[in-house]
């Protein structure tokens, strides 16, 4: 079993383990106590209204994660390093369908916990004003798509809407807006990776919701919006033309706008730096699919703050 009080004074274990530091864990520690306290109130109450509920609060047995602090560990290693439920459960000492109905109770604990952070990115946005409030002070927003690896559903018209002629395999798609500080202000919701990045982002965003005074930074497979968003200030390299070849001045023009818009590749390596978001994804709902990636950009947006 795991050893958990040697790796709370290993910094290094601790970041291996988690993604979070000593110092950024003990911080989470307080809001997860606060979100579990939150979430058992909530449901004592219910329980009491419905005439369901005869235990107490804290009454009954501990199980093996007896801790706070074991319980934001359990969930946080299952987000880190993704291993099978069997794996973890021997890890931790429990049974794989104990280890199962754990992540499925701590999961939504965790995210109350990163909402009470304040690192958990908008996932809808219809007004000028929720754009604003966006990410406060940023002129520029990095737009781009990012895809991940699903297992093939045996569905046949499933299994072909989530294939990427890009990726060459199945996956799930989501559009990501971060700032020049590689912080993620927006997760768009999560589509089948046949879907183009352009397209998702029209779905999402009308031209009056962009501010004119902000700059769009956006890759080559925003073909269109400089023409569907005309009073939008939009940064977007330019392509080749057929037969031809770009000028030496809008291949420099392209290497400055390649340098700008690096830090959108880096928001969405600092998210990936969990591997249930890297691995190819084995759990079979789209809902914890799409809640999966919620998490791991509050994640990084935490790791940003607090670590």
């Amino acid at each position: 079993m795991i050893n958990f009080d040697r790796i709370l004074t290993n910094e290094r274990t601790m970041r291996a383990c988690t993604s979070l530091s000593i110092d950024g864990f003990e911080k989470l520690c307080e809001k997860f106590n606060q979100a579990i306290y939150d979430i058992q109130q909530q449901q004592y109450k219910k329980g009491i209204k419905n005439k369901t509920r005869q235990r107490k609060i804290g009454g009954g047995a501990k199980g093996r994660l007896a801790t706070i602090e074991l319980k934001l560990f359990f969930v946080l290693i299952y987000f880190k390093c993704y291993p099978t439920f069997n794996i973890l459960g021997i890890l931790f000492g429990l049974d794989r369908s104990n280890t199962k109905r754990d992540i499925d109770n701590l999961t939504p604990v965790l995210e109350k916990a990163l909402g009470k952070a304040l690192t958990l990115p908008k996932r809808k946005i219809s007004t000028l004003k929720e754009f604003f409030e966006l990410i406060p002070g940023a002129k520029d927003l990095f737009i781009d798509g990012t895809e991940r690896s699903i297992q093939r559903s045996k569905n046949n018209q499933k299994q072909k809407n989530n294939y990427s002629g890009k990726k060459k395999t199945h996956t799930k798609k989501n559009l990501i807006i971060s700032d020049e500080n590689n912080r993620i202000g927006y997760l768009g919701s999560t589509t089948n990776g046949k879907e183009h990045d352009y397209s998702m982002f029209k779905n999402e965003f009308s031209p009056k919701t962009i501010p004119k005074h902000t700059a769009l930074l956006v890759d080559k497979g925003f073909d269109g919006i400089q023409k569907d968003y005309a009073n939008t200030t939009i940064v977007m390299p330019k392509k080749k033309p057929k037969g031809k070849e770009l000028s030496d001045y809008d291949k420099e023009q392209n290497g400055i706008i390649a340098g700008i818009r690096v830090s959108a590749e880096h928001a969405i390596a600092g998210v990936k730096r969990l591997r249930i978001v890297t691995d190819k994804f084995r759990n079979k709902t789209d809902k914890f699919n799409d809640k999966v990636m919620h998490l791991a950009c509050g994640l990084w947006n935490y790791h940003l703050d607090y670590c």
